[in-house]
Parts: C-alpha cells; sequence; structure tokens
C-alpha cells in the first residue's frame, strides 16, 4: 500500500533530515514510526502526503507515484498532523461535509458514516456548534472522525493519541485495528512506545535521518522490549 524508495530530503545548509529511506507498509499493517525530536519522522509524513518534495527516490501509494499522481494518491488517503489545523469558522458539521466532499462520498453513506465515527468520539452533540468553541481534545477527535468517513485506503497519523483522553485513546485504537482488517494500511509515528508495542504489526526506528531498526514487532520484540531497542538505537545507533 505504501512503498517508500530510497528517499531523501536534504533542508537549506545541507542538513539530511531523511537520508537513502527505504520500506514498505502492506495493506493490513499498522506500521509505527519511533524516533527521538528531529528524527526524520515528520520530513517523512509530510513527504508521503505531498507537503514536502524531496531530493530523490520514490514514493508510491497503492502502486502510484506521489509527485506524478498527487491527486490519485491523496484520494486513497488521510492524513493527521500532530496539531490540525481546522477552520475555526465553520461548525463541526460543515467541516466533516467539506472533507465528504473533497472525497465524493454520497449523501446516503456520509450521513450514517459522520454519525457513527462522531457517536464514537462523543462529539456528536457538538457538530452543530463552531469549530473555535472546541477543546483541543474535541478538534483532534473531529479531524479523526474527517479521515475515516471515506475509509481510507491508507491512513497516516502523526503522533495521532497526545491529547486525547484514555477513552479516545482507546476508541482510535480500536478503529485502526478495524480499517486494517478492512485491507486498508496505517502509518503513524509515535512517542509512546507500549502503545506502538501493543499496536503495531511492523516498526521502524529512525534516527538522524536514517532507518536504523525494522521489522515485525514480534521480531523485534522477542528477547526484548521495544524501549530497550528504542534506547540502544538512540544511545549507540543500530542494535544486534
Amino acid at each position: 500500500m505504501l512503498e517508500i524508495k530510497n528517499i531523501t530530503k536534504t533542508y537549506k545548509g545541507g542538513k539530511a533530515a531523511v537520508s537513502n529511506l527505504s520500506l514498505t507498509v502492506h495493506s493490513g499493517d499498522i506500521y509505527g514510526f519511533i524516533g527521538h525530536n528531529g528524527a526524520g519522522k515528520t520530513t517523512t509524513i509530510k513527504a508521503i502526503v505531498g507537503i514536502h518534495g524531496f531530493d530523490c527516490g520514490q514514493i508510491l501509494v497503492d502502486g502510484k507515484d506521489i509527485t506524478k499522481e498527487p491527486l490519485v494518491c491523496k484520494k486513497n488517503m488521510a492524513y493527521i498532523p500532530d496539531n490540525p489545523d481546522l477552520y475555526e469558522y465553520l461548525t463541526g458539521i460543515q467541516y466533516l461535509n467539506f472533507i465528504a466532499d473533497l472525497y465524493e462520498v454520497s449523501q446516503a453513506d456520509r450521513k450514517e458514516r459522520i454519525r457513527q465515527e462522531a457517536e464514537d468520539f462523543g462529539i456528536y452533540q457538538a457538530l452543530g456548534d463552531l469549530m473555535s468553541t472546541y477543546s483541543h481534545g474535541m478538534k483532534q477527535k473531529l479531524a479523526l472522525t474527517g479521515a475515516l468517513i471515506h475509509t481510507p485506503k491508507l491512513l497516516i497519523l502523526d503522533e495521532p493519541f497526545v491529547g486525547l483522553d484514555p477513552e479516545a485513546s482507546l476508541i482510535l485504537r480500536q478503529k485502526m485495528h478495524g480499517l486494517c482488517e478492512k485491507g486498508s494500511a496505517i502509518f503513524f509515528s509515535t512517542h509512546v512506545l507500549e502503545v506502538a508495542e501493543k499496536l503495531c504489526s511492523r516498526i521502524g526506528i529512525i534516527s538522524e535521518g536514517k532507518l536504523m531498526i525494522e521489522g515485525t514487532t514480534a521480531e523485534l520484540t522477542k528477547e526484548k522490549s521495544l524501549e530497550d531497542i528504542f534506547m540502544e538505537v538512540a544511545r549507540h545507533g543500530k542494535t544486534d
């Protein structure tokens, strides 16, 4: 579903934020992308979704090149940044209908999907309110609702659990599993190693723009915890 082939992204001054990065996320995968602050996680994610260009390499979404067919790729995915900027002059329901229009979700389908997702996240009764009145957590739940209503083939999340209460975190984990059971794939960054170890089918650890460790969660944590592996990478580079 997602193929990253040898991408490199260098910023002004010559610093390589991402260096020769390659990885694959298959349908049904929940892929946890882990690294310290400044490791290159967000740069990679923004390249995947078409916000950042990159110097060389290739990114394919469901077999399509993000640089050559950006609209086709974006139609198949949903992306939520770590701090989503929403249109605060709209009500929640106006925002969700706008998203549904972009992804060409029919009126009949969107009504049921909006109701279901918003009720699950506990914001259905607030959809008639302006988003400027929403708390940070409510805005995050609204953004998640919008991301799910077109059942994306690829869901990209940057630190999705930050700011969510425990109940919403549990609901999101359940929805991530449910989406993958339908054949979608999820790629997300996180600092919450416990969640990643329990939730992810595959994990990649990035450091200084390079993918240091990659594999199935079962393989990586067979003898060590994910926390131990992460700390070894952080201190010494690639672990054994």
